[in-house]
């Protein structure tokens, strides 16, 4: 599986929220080193706090396999997911994850929660960090700097 060829498609889809002003973050599933699902943050365009990258690609990946299991895929996501997605995450029985720069404030894998350690969940999630951790920090950075200055 090319690792960075899915950050970088991610990666081009974090730059598309940020150009509806939306939190850039974004989000690839791969299953058989195939696409089958993919989002960017949409919550403050759809009017719905849910609307986050990973659950995006969750929900398309679900239609596409025509189950709510997503059994043997890989999520790739530039920023380490906050505690809904790690939730969301595990009930899908996703497999792996991927991510990109961590999530210092919120991040529920290994920053603040280490989520998919938990003893009590039934799924383990394996996961790396690190891919293309610069460039997605960098954007993640740009954003709220530039939010900031036409406040």
């Amino acid at each position: 599986m090319n690792t960075l060829k899915y950050m970088h498609i991610a990666f081009r889809l974090a730059q598309k929220a940020q150009d509806i002003e939306e939190i850039p973050i974004g989000a690839v599933i791969v299953y058989q080193d195939q696409i089958i699902g993919f989002g960017f943050n949409q919550s403050i365009q759809l009017n719905d706090p849910t609307a986050h990258a990973e659950i995006q690609a969750i929900r398309q990946a679900g239609e596409y396999l025509q189950n709510y299991r997503l059994m043997n895929c890989t999520l790739f996501v530039t920023v380490e997911p906050c505690a809904m997605c790690a939730g969301a995450i595990v009930h899908s029985r996703i497999k792996n994850i991927i991510f990109g720069a961590k999530e210092p404030k919120c991040g529920a894998v290994c920053s603040q929660q280490q989520y998919f350690d938990s003893p009590y969940l039934n799924h383990k999630v394996d996961w790396l960090d690190g891919v293309m951790a610069e460039e997605s920090r960098d954007l993640m950075q740009g954003f709220f700097k530039n939010r900031r200055k036409y406040r």
